[in-house]
């Protein structure tokens, strides 16, 4: 099992974010918004320029993770080729970087879930489209697959074997929709997960220090380890000391306001990560 973090959850600085995760032990970092740019219109230049430094410090790229299919359900031609369009463009940033994924969701709901809806909707997003990197879908807060379960059903009516499951029980919890995910959520979909985003949360309320929230991650990071889970337990912190994010910040994860106070928070819970993924050795 391999240790990474999402970079502007320490920095929107790549040098400094390369520098801290080897310091730490971490063998790789998930790209999202780098200099205040948000990730789906990082230039080439920037790029080509993090895969550089994250190289010179002996860390892969652990992830790529654009806003693709993070909006309202499409409903005009014109909606269905503007998520195409940052989704294919997004796997070719994914390509430049090096990037073994690109990271989708399931599109906001409007109420309760409804997840075999949007897999024919993103089904037709993703019909033709030439891909040069696979996709994980995550469960996310406010999308229509908020439980690892939804994210199941989402992939049966999809119907496409390339794609996987990027797994954040914190998400569940915070969703309202799985207030306790581990073990029964996790068991409903392990085997299809690529991916697993770390982060603390304490009920609906924000997200709190790694350890001090609601998920029992020793256990769970065990029982990934038991499972010969060997992908990348990647740290979304979300965590800030002295403030709590908004919940556009949580919507919109980039920028220079979002990394405000992070890099303390997100030290002291890669040191702990580390300590707790050490221990199963």
């Amino acid at each position: 099992m391999k240790l990474a973090v999402i970079g502007d959850e320490l920095a929107q600085d790549c040098r400094v974010v390369a520098e801290t995760a080897a310091e730490l032990g971490f063998d790789g970092v998930e790209i999202r918004s780098i200099d205040g740019t948000p990730p789906h219109l990082l230039t080439d230049d920037q790029l080509v320029a993090a895969r550089a430094i994250l190289g010179e410090h002996g860390l892969a790229n652990a992830g790529f993770t654009p806003p693709a299919l993070k909006v309202a359900l499409p409903e005009t031609d014109d909606d269905l080729r503007a998520a195409a369009d940052l989704l294919v463009d997004a796997c070719r940033r994914a390509a430049l970087l090096g990037a073994p994924h690109v990271r989708i969701f399931s599109f906001y709901r409007d109420g309760d879930p409804d997840p075999v809806r949007a897999a024919r909707v993103a089904a037709r997003v993703l019909d033709g489209a030439r891909l040069p990197v696979p996709l994980v879908v995550e469960n996310g807060t406010r999308t229509n697959t908020p439980t690892l379960r939804h994210v199941r059903t989402f992939l049966d009516e999809l119907g496409r074997d390339d794609v996987g499951v990027l797994w954040d029980p914190g998400n569940s919890v915070f969703s309202g929709w799985d207030p306790d995910p581990f073990p029964a959520d996790y068991e409903a979909g392990r085997e299809l997960i690529r991916h697993v985003h770390v982060k603390d949360p304490d009920a609906g309320r924000g997200y709190v220090r790694l350890g001090d929230g609601d998920l029992d991650w020793p256990a769970i990071l065990l029982r990934l380890a038991e499972d010969g889970y060997d992908g990348y337990v990647s740290l979304e912190t979300h965590w800030r000391q002295g403030r709590q994010l908004t919940a556009d910040e949580r919507d919109n994860p980039w920028g220079e306001e979002f990394s405000r106070g992070a890099y303390v928070a997100s030290v002291a819970c890669m040191v702990k990560l580390r300590g707790w993924r050490d221990e199963l050795a």
